[in-house]
């Protein structure tokens, strides 16, 4: 961070006039004290030498720390650049509108494991994973990238730092004990040196581990003899490294009594070259007090001629700059950001002109701050473009490999990349745990339970097969079957599908939606015509009740009545006496109807006709003793039929096992389709004659004909029953009941309202016109 700092510095054209500053201080890998440092930093602090405020925070490297941090300078719009911090939580810019960060989340390094695994076809695998959020959100991650490529893990074992020895046992046999050949790994270094030393104790040493990128790079790993026959051919993905020109020099040039007040390098110094600083170490105790204390009188004092330039350890080690270089972008990326702040165009115009504020460098604000990292784009001295996508940035890492030296130690070899979407691998450098080329092969076969059977997929050799559940009405009651059995045709297969049971009986009940609405309607015709019938009664003595023979008026109501309770017989679970009697019914009553209707037509018809010179005695001829004899008669030839029918070959309950299902319907079948196709004929040929003789008496003089009525009437009777054949055929199960009795209760309220409901209207509300003048009126 200070080198890319005073690198900035010295740039003429990156800030120019702008000198940057800063200020460190340790959170003591603490929440609670990361709030403190980050509010005095925030704040300013009167007693340091740079007091005022400042505008951005860059750390910390832990999650959970940047997550409280986030939280407590989100209301001052803070900005907060973390370079270690790689929760997918953090990537939600409405709960954390503040941070950014310069590693890419954790979604984004499973993925890239879960291509990893895709492409070498490890199919049955192992996970062993940090039980905290960074090892629960990668795993689900993994599992959602790979569960439609046949990816199958075998057990997801997890780690505590605090139970890490109990742990690190029940693991090391649980991968002892397991099929799976590939391990996968997302935890931090120091747990899994503790699995590998267990596993080592009980010599597990052909397993192929994939590392995530929290221990794929750990020296301590690396070097430690005890776990290099364990570890050996560890594939995993690493933070991308890369070079910082210039760093080398600017490390190995670094010196105490050029930086008096670099706490950090005093005490590095002291560590490496076990010397004391002298007199300057009285500054670094009050940082320190406990250590310098014990080390203030038995180190020997430095002789200044101490030098970086020979010294190999991992902090002089550049060959692989990985959070380095996370830091060393975080600065560039603030000050970029500030560069494009103090110089936005045109400052004297309209602030409207520009998409962002500008400020001066004595007043900087960061939420204008916070508002150029949002618009970040920049080309950093590498050469690369850098931008932040909301809070991360696009997700680059390296692949890497441990492979074998010849002091028996591991080292880290580059093999491969990935960049965004892409992997790009060397396969032939890969350096695999058996110590050959050919790529470890790990693959499953569970059973599959009874009510499943086996499915291999097709175009993968060697990985795993699926488990399809039978389908509806077929079974499987054995382990690891082939095939799934048909149940016989009264069966149907239980939920499980691990057995066949006896299908439920189905019908049209009074207690279902469907048998309550039917019904409602039926009670409710049958009640409406009984309150006309009251009405007629009352009014008996009118002449809008008399016209036209009022004894068949009355028949026709009690008919009608008679139709809309025959519809209650279908509802119900069908009998031997149900099923005769409800087609008898439905046939007898809606001859009696349209028996009425038609002798009614036929004396409308007469009356006119006696009106001629001549034709005086046709009316005398069909009185009303005639026209009762033709409605018994009309109404016995249905009799007759229907008596014929069910005598001969009756309707009888049966069960229809065509439709598939785990229901059978119980049904009327109609054992002569003749006898059925007789009744209802019958009653259409009575309709159209109706119809027809109805249709030639709507022009007649009467100021109210009721031919009229009854031929409106009659076509809406002829037009439901047209309908309704098309409608029985097609109807599945119960509903070719349904159907039935909804064309009943149409054609029924059809006739009522067409005949009686003008009729009543006059009575009740025009009683003016319910005059014999009126109604002969021409």
């Amino acid at each position: 961070m200070m080198f890319a700092v005073e690198e900035i510095n010295q740039n003429s054209t990156l800030l120019p006039g702008v000198k940057l500053g800063y200020r460190i201080l340790d959170n003591c890998a603490s929440s609670y004290w990361a709030q403190q440092v980050a509010l005095s930093l925030v704040g300013g602090d009167t007693h340091s030498s740079v007091g005022q405020p400042v505008p951005l925070l860059i750390g910390t490297a832990s999650s959970t720390t940047t997550i409280v941090l986030s939280r407590v300078l989100g209301p001052l719009s803070v900005p907060l650049i973390s370079h270690m911090a790689s929760c997918p939580c953090l990537s939600d810019r409405l709960n954390f509108p503040n941070v950014f960060r310069t590693i890419p989340s954790d979604i984004y390094q499973a993925r890239a494991m879960a291509r990893l695994a895709i492409r070498f076809r490890w199919t049955w695998m192992g996970a062993v994973i940090v039980n905290k959020d960074y090892g629960r959100l990668a795993i689900q991650a993994f599992q959602e990238e790979t569960q439609e490529k046949g990816v199958c893990l075998e057990f997801i074992e997890t780690l505590l730092k605090e139970t890490i020895v109990s742990d690190a046992r029940r693991v090391a046999l649980t991968i002892q004990a397991s099929t799976a050949r590939v391990i996968l790994i997302f935890c931090w270094y120091t747990e899994i040196k503790k699995v590998f030393l267990e596993l080592a104790k009980i010599n597990v040493t052909d397993r192929q581990f994939l590392a995530s990128e929290a221990w794929s790079t750990s020296d301590d790993l690396l070097h430690d003899l005890d776990i290099s026959k364990v570890a050996r051919g560890v594939l995993g993905v690493a933070i991308r490294s890369s070079t910082i020109p210039g760093f080398e020099n600017y490390l190995r040039g670094l010196h105490p009594m050029r930086r008096p007040d670099d706490e950090f390098l005093r005490e590095f110094w002291e560590k490496e070259f076990g010397c004391s600083l002298g007199a300057a170490q009285s500054h670094a105790a009050t940082l320190f007090p406990a250590k310098r204390s014990s080390q203030k009188g038995s180190l020997p004092l430095c002789s200044g001629t101490e030098s970086l330039e020979r010294v190999k350890n991992r902090f002089t080690d550049i060959s692989q700059l990985r959070m380095s270089y996370n830091v060393y972008l975080a600065v560039y990326a603030a000050a970029h950001a500030l560069h494009n702040l103090l110089s936005c165009p045109d400052r004297e115009s309209s602030p409207g002109n520009n998409s962002f504020s500008c400020s001066s460098p004595k007043d900087i604000k960061p939420i204008e701050l916070l508002q150029h990292l949002n618009k970040l784009n920049f080309t950093t001295p590498q050469g690369e473009m850098f931008y932040f996508q909301g809070a991360d940035i696009p997700a680059k890492y390296d692949l890497v490999n441990w492979q074998n030296t010849p002091d028996g130690s591991l080292k880290l070899v580059l093999i491969g990349r990935v960049d965004g979407f892409d992997l790009h691998l060397n396969e032939s450098a890969i350096q695999w745990s058996t110590g050959y080329n050919q790529v470890p092969t790990s693959v499953c076969s569970e059973s599959c339970p009874p009510g499943s059977r086996k499915a291999n997929r097709k175009g993968e050799p060697l990985c795993c097969f699926d488990c399809i559940q039978c389908a509806e009405g077929e079974i499987s009651n054995t382990t690891d079957s082939l095939h799934c059995e048909l149940c016989p045709h009264e069966f149907w297969s239980n939920a499980e599908r691990t057995a066949c049971i006896p299908r439920q009986l189905d019908f049209l009940s009074f207690n279902e939606t469907l048998g309550i609405t039917l019904t409602t309607a039926a009670v409710s015709g049958a009640a409406v015509t009984t309150a006309v019938f009251v009405v007629f009664l009352y009014y008996r003595q009118t002449p809008m009740v008399r016209a036209n023979n009022s004894e068949l008026s009355f028949l026709l109501l009690l008919s009608l009545k008679l139709c809309f309770l025959c519809s209650l017989v279908f509802i119900g679970r069908p009998s031997v006496w149900s099923c005769r009697f409800q087609q008898a019914a439905f046939g007898i009553s809606f001859v009696l109807c349209v028996s009425c209707l038609l002798v009614k037509t036929v004396v409308v018809l007469a009356v006119f006709r006696s009106a001629r010179p001549g034709a005086g005695a046709l009316i005398s001829w069909f009185g009303p003793g005639q026209q009762r004899g033709s409605v018994c008669l009309f109404t016995s030839i249905q009799v007759i039929i229907c008596a014929t029918w069910l005598s001969l070959s009756p309707p009888v309950p049966q069960r229809d096992l065509g439709f598939q299902g785990s229901t059978v319907t119980l049904e009327c079948a109609m054992a002569s389709v003749v006898g059925f196709s007789l009744v209802l004929g019958y009653i259409g040929l009575l309709a159209c004659t109706s119809l027809f003789l109805a249709f030639l008496a709507r022009k007649l003089p009467d100021n109210f004909n009721e031919a009229k009525l009854i031929t409106f009437s009659m076509l809406i009777f002829c037009a439901v029953w047209i309908a309704f054949v098309p409608a029985y055929v097609s109807s599945p199960g119960k509903y070719v009941v349904a159907v039935e009795i909804f064309a009943i209760l149409a054609s029924s309220y059809g006739l009522l309202l067409c005949i009686f409901a003008p009729k009543c209207f006059i009575i009740l509300f025009r009683p003016e016109k319910n005059t014999k003048k009126h109604l002969m009126a021409r």
